[in-house]
C-alpha cells in the first residue's frame, strides 16, 4: 500500500467518524483513523503527525475506558 493511500484512508476514517451520533462509535472509528495517521507519519518521518495522533488516540482511550474504571 502506498504512502499516499494510507493518508487517504486515515483522512477518510477521521472524516467518517464525525458522522456518528454515538460518541463511543465516533471515538472508536476516530482512533482507527488516527492509527492510520500514525502509520502515515512514520512513513513520512513526520514527528508532528505522529505526536498529534498518538495524543488523540490516548484521549479517545481515556474517555472510552473511563466509565469502566469509575464504577
Amino acid at each position: 500500500m502506498g504512502v499516499e493511500m494510507v493518508g487517504y484512508i486515515a483522512s477518510g476514517l477521521v472524516l467518517i467518524s464525525f458522522a456518528f451520533k454515538n460518541i463511543t462509535q465516533l471515538r472508536l472509528i476516530n482512533s482507527v483513523g488516527c492509527a492510520f495517521f500514525i502509520a502515515y507519519g512514520i512513513m513520512l518521518d513526520s514527528l508532528p503527525i505522529i505526536i498529534t495522533n498518538v495524543s488523540i488516540v490516548l484521549i479517545n482511550a481515556y474517555f472510552l475506558l473511563k466509565p469502566k474504571f469509575s464504577k
